[in-house]
Protein backbone atom coordinates (compact mmCIF):
# COMPACT_ATOMS: atom_id res chain seq x y z
CA UNK A 1 0.00 0.00 0.00
CA UNK A 2 1.23 3.24 -1.02
CA UNK A 3 1.57 6.02 1.61
CA UNK A 4 0.44 9.70 1.59
CA UNK A 5 3.24 12.19 1.18
CA UNK A 6 3.83 14.43 3.99
CA UNK A 7 2.48 17.66 2.18
CA UNK A 8 -0.96 15.76 1.38
CA UNK A 9 -1.68 15.32 4.98
CA UNK A 10 -0.77 18.90 6.03
CA UNK A 11 -3.15 20.36 3.37
CA UNK A 12 -6.04 18.07 4.13
CA UNK A 13 -5.66 18.83 8.16
CA UNK A 14 -5.86 22.70 7.29
CA UNK A 15 -9.35 22.95 6.72
CA UNK A 16 -10.48 20.78 9.42
CA UNK A 17 -8.79 22.49 11.54
CA UNK A 18 -10.43 25.83 10.75
CA UNK A 19 -13.87 24.75 10.61
CA UNK A 20 -13.52 23.44 13.79
CA UNK A 21 -12.26 26.85 15.71
CA UNK A 22 -14.34 27.81 18.37
CA UNK A 23 -15.25 31.56 16.65
CA UNK A 24 -17.43 29.88 14.24
CA UNK A 25 -19.56 27.88 15.90
CA UNK A 26 -20.87 30.73 18.53
CA UNK A 27 -22.95 33.55 17.90
CA UNK A 28 -22.94 36.96 18.80
CA UNK A 29 -24.87 37.25 22.64
CA UNK A 30 -28.02 39.40 22.10
CA UNK A 31 -27.80 43.04 23.04
CA UNK A 32 -29.48 43.69 26.61
CA UNK A 33 -31.61 46.74 25.57
CA UNK A 34 -32.88 49.75 28.20
CA UNK A 35 -36.63 50.23 27.84
CA UNK A 36 -40.32 51.45 29.74
CA UNK A 37 -43.23 49.35 29.58
CA UNK A 38 -45.88 51.33 28.39
CA UNK A 39 -48.58 52.55 30.76
CA UNK A 40 -50.54 55.47 31.05
CA UNK A 41 -49.94 58.43 33.69
CA UNK A 42 -46.63 56.65 34.25
CA UNK A 43 -44.97 57.13 37.33
CA UNK A 44 -47.93 59.48 38.84
CA UNK A 45 -47.92 59.20 42.50
CA UNK A 46 -51.43 58.02 44.35
CA UNK A 47 -51.89 61.09 46.59
CA UNK A 48 -49.79 64.55 46.47
CA UNK A 49 -50.21 67.24 49.35
CA UNK A 50 -51.43 70.45 48.30
CA UNK A 51 -52.06 74.20 49.92
CA UNK A 52 -55.47 75.85 49.78
CA UNK A 53 -54.61 79.65 48.39
CA UNK A 54 -56.76 82.30 46.57
CA UNK A 55 -56.93 82.48 43.12
CA UNK A 56 -56.40 86.32 43.14
CA UNK A 57 -54.22 88.44 45.36
CA UNK A 58 -53.90 91.73 44.76
CA UNK A 59 -51.36 94.18 46.30
CA UNK A 60 -53.16 97.60 47.35
CA UNK A 61 -51.07 101.00 48.03
CA UNK A 62 -52.00 104.62 46.87
CA UNK A 63 -51.79 105.87 43.36
CA UNK A 64 -50.12 109.20 45.06
CA UNK A 65 -46.36 109.71 46.97
CA UNK A 66 -47.43 110.34 50.81
CA UNK A 67 -47.98 109.61 54.50
CA UNK A 68 -49.55 106.78 55.97
CA UNK A 69 -51.86 107.99 58.36
CA UNK A 70 -53.77 105.16 59.96
CA UNK A 71 -54.45 101.39 58.83
CA UNK A 72 -57.42 100.37 60.25
CA UNK A 73 -57.13 96.44 59.68
CA UNK A 74 -54.30 93.97 60.61
CA UNK A 75 -53.04 90.73 59.26
CA UNK A 76 -55.35 88.03 58.96
CA UNK A 77 -58.63 90.90 59.34
CA UNK A 78 -61.71 89.40 57.40
CA UNK A 79 -62.41 92.17 55.29
CA UNK A 80 -65.78 92.96 53.16
CA UNK A 81 -65.98 95.05 49.58
CA UNK A 82 -66.01 98.38 50.11
CA UNK A 83 -63.89 98.30 53.90
CA UNK A 84 -61.76 101.05 54.11
CA UNK A 85 -58.10 99.45 54.97
CA UNK A 86 -55.91 102.56 55.36
CA UNK A 87 -55.90 106.57 54.89
CA UNK A 88 -53.36 108.73 53.80
CA UNK A 89 -52.52 112.28 55.15
CA UNK A 90 -55.01 114.28 53.36
CA UNK A 91 -53.17 117.94 54.58
CA UNK A 92 -51.75 118.10 51.11
CA UNK A 93 -54.83 116.59 49.32
CA UNK A 94 -56.98 118.82 50.72
CA UNK A 95 -55.05 122.07 49.90
CA UNK A 96 -55.30 120.72 46.23
CA UNK A 97 -58.88 120.37 46.45
CA UNK A 98 -59.27 124.07 47.66
CA UNK A 99 -57.10 125.38 45.33
CA UNK A 100 -58.90 123.53 42.30
CA UNK A 101 -62.45 124.86 43.95
CA UNK A 102 -61.34 128.11 43.76
CA UNK A 103 -59.72 128.10 40.25
CA UNK A 104 -63.25 127.02 39.01
CA UNK A 105 -64.45 130.26 40.77
CA UNK A 106 -62.13 132.20 39.30
CA UNK A 107 -62.91 130.50 35.88
CA UNK A 108 -66.61 130.98 36.47
CA UNK A 109 -66.59 134.69 36.94
CA UNK A 110 -64.46 135.15 34.03
CA UNK A 111 -66.90 133.22 31.78
CA UNK A 112 -69.84 134.81 33.14
CA UNK A 113 -68.40 138.32 32.46
CA UNK A 114 -66.71 137.22 28.68
CA UNK A 115 -70.60 135.98 27.86
CA UNK A 116 -72.49 139.54 29.37
CA UNK A 117 -69.15 141.53 26.95
CA UNK A 118 -70.23 139.55 24.12
CA UNK A 119 -73.89 139.71 24.26
CA UNK A 120 -73.36 143.72 24.93
CA UNK A 121 -71.27 143.95 21.75
CA UNK A 122 -73.80 141.78 19.35
CA UNK A 123 -76.81 144.45 20.82
CA UNK A 124 -74.40 147.94 19.82
CA UNK A 125 -73.68 145.39 16.25
CA UNK A 126 -77.43 145.13 15.84
CA UNK A 127 -78.03 148.75 15.96
CA UNK A 128 -75.24 149.91 14.32
CA UNK A 129 -73.65 151.07 16.83
CA UNK A 130 -70.57 148.96 17.31
CA UNK A 131 -68.44 147.29 13.81
CA UNK A 132 -68.47 143.34 13.18
CA UNK A 133 -64.84 142.98 14.13
CA UNK A 134 -65.59 144.28 17.72
CA UNK A 135 -68.26 141.55 18.19
CA UNK A 136 -65.44 138.90 16.55
CA UNK A 137 -63.38 139.74 19.43
CA UNK A 138 -66.13 139.72 22.04
CA UNK A 139 -66.78 136.35 20.90
CA UNK A 140 -62.75 135.27 20.64
CA UNK A 141 -62.49 136.30 24.67
CA UNK A 142 -65.56 134.20 25.49
CA UNK A 143 -64.80 131.02 23.45
CA UNK A 144 -60.84 131.36 25.56
CA UNK A 145 -62.99 131.98 29.08
CA UNK A 146 -65.33 129.39 28.67
CA UNK A 147 -62.23 126.49 27.96
CA UNK A 148 -60.49 128.08 30.85
CA UNK A 149 -63.48 126.93 32.90
CA UNK A 150 -63.65 123.66 31.56
CA UNK A 151 -60.09 123.12 32.78
CA UNK A 152 -60.84 124.11 35.66
CA UNK A 153 -63.88 121.67 35.93
CA UNK A 154 -61.31 118.90 34.95
CA UNK A 155 -58.79 120.03 37.38
CA UNK A 156 -61.32 119.78 40.33
CA UNK A 157 -62.77 116.74 38.81
CA UNK A 158 -58.57 115.08 39.50
CA UNK A 159 -58.28 116.58 42.65
CA UNK A 160 -61.39 115.12 44.05
CA UNK A 161 -60.33 111.84 42.45
CA UNK A 162 -57.27 112.12 44.24
CA UNK A 163 -58.77 113.20 47.83
CA UNK A 164 -61.09 109.92 47.02
CA UNK A 165 -58.14 107.69 46.37
CA UNK A 166 -56.29 108.64 50.15
CA UNK A 167 -58.70 106.32 51.74
CA UNK A 168 -57.49 102.61 50.40
CA UNK A 169 -60.91 100.33 50.05
CA UNK A 170 -61.44 96.68 49.57
CA UNK A 171 -61.86 95.90 45.69
CA UNK A 172 -63.48 92.53 46.95
CA UNK A 173 -64.19 90.42 50.20
CA UNK A 174 -60.80 88.98 50.92
CA UNK A 175 -58.56 88.06 54.24
CA UNK A 176 -55.37 90.31 54.84
CA UNK A 177 -52.16 88.24 53.79
CA UNK A 178 -49.12 90.85 53.96
CA UNK A 179 -48.58 94.37 55.84
CA UNK A 180 -46.42 96.23 54.03
CA UNK A 181 -46.28 99.51 55.75
CA UNK A 182 -47.50 100.76 59.14
CA UNK A 183 -48.56 104.50 59.92
CA UNK A 184 -46.61 107.04 59.85
CA UNK A 185 -44.32 105.57 56.82
CA UNK A 186 -44.31 108.04 53.77
CA UNK A 187 -44.25 105.66 49.90
CA UNK A 188 -43.85 106.38 47.05
CA UNK A 189 -47.03 106.35 44.27
CA UNK A 190 -47.73 103.16 44.02
CA UNK A 191 -46.10 101.20 47.10
CA UNK A 192 -48.13 98.41 48.21
CA UNK A 193 -49.46 99.35 51.75
CA UNK A 194 -50.89 95.59 52.19
CA UNK A 195 -52.10 92.64 50.19
CA UNK A 196 -55.63 90.88 49.71
CA UNK A 197 -56.20 87.53 49.00
CA UNK A 198 -59.79 86.97 47.57
CA UNK A 199 -62.27 84.75 49.33
CA UNK A 200 -64.73 84.60 46.95
CA UNK A 201 -62.65 82.07 44.44
CA UNK A 202 -59.88 79.40 46.44
CA UNK A 203 -58.01 77.10 44.62
CA UNK A 204 -55.32 74.42 45.40
CA UNK A 205 -51.67 74.58 44.23
CA UNK A 206 -49.27 71.21 44.11
CA UNK A 207 -45.92 70.96 42.93
CA UNK A 208 -45.27 68.38 40.36
CA UNK A 209 -42.14 67.01 38.40
CA UNK A 210 -41.75 67.66 34.63
CA UNK A 211 -42.48 63.62 34.52
CA UNK A 212 -45.97 64.37 36.18
CA UNK A 213 -46.79 66.65 34.68
CA UNK A 214 -46.48 65.57 30.93
CA UNK A 215 -49.32 63.40 31.40
CA UNK A 216 -51.77 66.09 32.68
CA UNK A 217 -53.80 68.33 31.13
CA UNK A 218 -56.26 71.25 31.83
CA UNK A 219 -59.32 70.05 32.58
CA UNK A 220 -58.63 66.67 34.40
CA UNK A 221 -60.42 66.21 37.94
CA UNK A 222 -58.56 65.78 41.13
CA UNK A 223 -60.34 64.48 44.52
CA UNK A 224 -59.51 66.87 47.63
CA UNK A 225 -59.71 65.83 51.23
CA UNK A 226 -58.10 68.43 54.09
CA UNK A 227 -55.51 67.14 55.69
CA UNK A 228 -56.40 67.75 59.26
CA UNK A 229 -59.89 66.96 58.88
CA UNK A 230 -60.51 64.01 55.95
CA UNK A 231 -64.33 63.84 56.35
CA UNK A 232 -64.49 66.97 54.57
CA UNK A 233 -63.75 66.65 50.91
CA UNK A 234 -64.61 68.09 47.25
CA UNK A 235 -63.37 68.01 43.33
CA UNK A 236 -61.13 70.35 41.95
CA UNK A 237 -60.54 70.93 37.97
CA UNK A 238 -56.68 71.68 36.95
CA UNK A 239 -57.38 75.33 35.62
CA UNK A 240 -53.38 75.53 34.75
CA UNK A 241 -49.84 74.68 35.13
CA UNK A 242 -47.37 77.01 35.41
CA UNK A 243 -45.10 76.98 32.01
CA UNK A 244 -42.11 77.58 33.78
CA UNK A 245 -40.16 74.89 36.06
CA UNK A 246 -38.85 76.60 39.47
CA UNK A 247 -35.36 76.53 39.11
CA UNK A 248 -34.55 75.26 42.92
CA UNK A 249 -36.64 71.96 43.07
CA UNK A 250 -37.28 71.28 38.94
CA UNK A 251 -41.44 71.28 39.85
CA UNK A 252 -44.23 72.94 38.18
CA UNK A 253 -47.18 74.61 39.63
CA UNK A 254 -50.31 73.14 39.04
CA UNK A 255 -53.60 75.46 39.63
CA UNK A 256 -56.84 73.68 40.93
CA UNK A 257 -59.79 74.95 40.71
CA UNK A 258 -62.22 74.10 43.67
CA UNK A 259 -65.81 72.86 42.74
CA UNK A 260 -68.23 76.22 43.62
CA UNK A 261 -70.43 73.75 45.92
CA UNK A 262 -67.41 72.92 48.21
CA UNK A 263 -67.84 74.26 51.42
CA UNK A 264 -65.39 77.51 51.49
CA UNK A 265 -65.83 77.81 55.18
CA UNK A 266 -63.65 74.52 55.71
CA UNK A 267 -61.11 75.00 53.05
CA UNK A 268 -59.75 78.09 54.51
CA UNK A 269 -56.73 79.94 53.11
CA UNK A 270 -53.26 77.99 53.38
CA UNK A 271 -54.47 74.72 54.70
CA UNK A 272 -53.09 71.88 53.56
CA UNK A 273 -55.61 68.87 51.48
CA UNK A 274 -54.61 65.61 50.24
CA UNK A 275 -55.17 65.81 46.57
CA UNK A 276 -55.72 62.21 44.39
CA UNK A 277 -56.28 62.43 40.52
CA UNK A 278 -59.50 60.36 39.69
CA UNK A 279 -59.38 57.24 37.39
CA UNK A 280 -60.50 59.76 34.15
CA UNK A 281 -56.94 61.23 34.98
CA UNK A 282 -55.02 58.47 33.71
CA UNK A 283 -55.88 58.34 30.15
CA UNK A 284 -52.90 60.26 28.95
CA UNK A 285 -49.08 58.37 27.61
CA UNK A 286 -45.89 59.91 27.84
CA UNK A 287 -42.27 58.16 27.34
CA UNK A 288 -38.57 59.95 27.80
CA UNK A 289 -37.53 62.08 25.05
CA UNK A 290 -34.55 59.08 24.68
CA UNK A 291 -37.08 57.05 23.18
CA UNK A 292 -37.21 58.92 20.30
CA UNK A 293 -35.67 57.67 16.94
CA UNK A 294 -33.36 60.61 15.94
CA UNK A 295 -35.16 62.58 18.45
CA UNK A 296 -38.20 65.08 18.26
CA UNK A 297 -39.37 66.45 14.95
CA UNK A 298 -42.84 68.64 14.99
CA UNK A 299 -45.49 65.72 15.87
CA UNK A 300 -44.49 62.91 14.25
CA UNK A 301 -41.83 60.22 15.52
CA UNK A 302 -40.84 56.73 16.21
CA UNK A 303 -39.63 54.55 18.19
CA UNK A 304 -38.64 50.88 18.70
CA UNK A 305 -40.88 48.29 20.02
CA UNK A 306 -39.67 45.37 21.28
CA UNK A 307 -41.49 42.03 20.50
CA UNK A 308 -40.45 39.25 23.09
CA UNK A 309 -40.58 35.69 23.10
CA UNK A 310 -42.01 33.47 25.95
CA UNK A 311 -39.44 33.48 28.39
CA UNK A 312 -39.08 37.18 28.02
CA UNK A 313 -35.07 36.54 27.94
CA UNK A 314 -34.70 37.42 23.67
CA UNK A 315 -36.96 39.84 21.80
CA UNK A 316 -37.04 41.55 18.04
CA UNK A 317 -37.14 45.51 17.61
CA UNK A 318 -39.76 46.81 14.85
CA UNK A 319 -39.59 50.30 14.13
CA UNK A 320 -42.96 52.28 14.83
CA UNK A 321 -44.44 55.45 14.19
CA UNK A 322 -45.77 57.60 16.37
CA UNK A 323 -48.00 61.24 17.17
CA UNK A 324 -46.05 63.57 19.42
CA UNK A 325 -48.02 65.61 22.03
CA UNK A 326 -46.35 68.77 23.64
CA UNK A 327 -43.35 67.98 25.72
CA UNK A 328 -42.54 68.66 29.50
CA UNK A 329 -39.41 67.95 30.66
CA UNK A 330 -37.78 65.23 29.60
CA UNK A 331 -41.00 63.41 28.52
CA UNK A 332 -42.93 63.74 25.53
CA UNK A 333 -46.73 63.11 25.17
CA UNK A 334 -47.59 59.90 22.78
CA UNK A 335 -50.98 60.51 21.25
CA UNK A 336 -50.75 57.50 18.97
CA UNK A 337 -49.09 54.45 17.72
CA UNK A 338 -48.26 52.59 21.30
CA UNK A 339 -50.71 50.81 23.35
CA UNK A 340 -50.81 50.02 27.07
CA UNK A 341 -48.15 47.23 27.50
CA UNK A 342 -46.13 47.97 24.32
CA UNK A 343 -42.42 48.13 25.48
CA UNK A 344 -40.56 50.39 24.35
CA UNK A 345 -36.37 51.40 24.28
CA UNK A 346 -35.47 54.15 25.80
CA UNK A 347 -31.86 54.18 25.62
CA UNK A 348 -29.66 54.06 22.65
CA UNK A 349 -31.73 54.46 20.48
CA UNK A 350 -29.89 55.66 17.18
CA UNK A 351 -27.53 52.51 17.32
CA UNK A 352 -30.39 49.67 16.61
CA UNK A 353 -31.15 48.06 13.02
CA UNK A 354 -35.11 46.96 12.57
CA UNK A 355 -35.57 43.52 13.30
CA UNK A 356 -32.29 43.30 15.25
CA UNK A 357 -32.41 40.75 17.85
CA UNK A 358 -32.22 41.84 22.04
CA UNK A 359 -31.59 40.40 25.26
CA UNK A 360 -33.13 40.83 28.41
CA UNK A 361 -34.62 44.45 29.94
CA UNK A 362 -31.51 46.26 31.83
CA UNK A 363 -33.07 48.42 34.73
CA UNK A 364 -31.82 52.44 34.29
Amino acid sequence: MRRLAPALILSLALPLALCSGPGMAEEAPPRPVVSEVVTPQSGLQPSYVGTVTARVETDLGFPRIGTVAERTVRLGDVVKKGEVLARQDPTELDADLRAAEAGVTVAEAQAKSARDAARRVDELVARGVDSAAAAQTAHSSLAAAEAQLEQARAALARARDARDLAVLKAPQDGVITHVYAEPGATLAAGRPVLRLAGTDQREIVIDLTEQDVAGLSPGAVFHVRLEAAPQIEAEATLRAIDPIADPATRTRRLHLSLDPVAPIIAFRLGALALVEPVAETHARTTLPVTALIGGAQGDKGAVWVVTRTADKMRGTVHRTAVTLGERAGDRVLILSGIKPGDEVVTKGVNSIADGQAVGPELGE
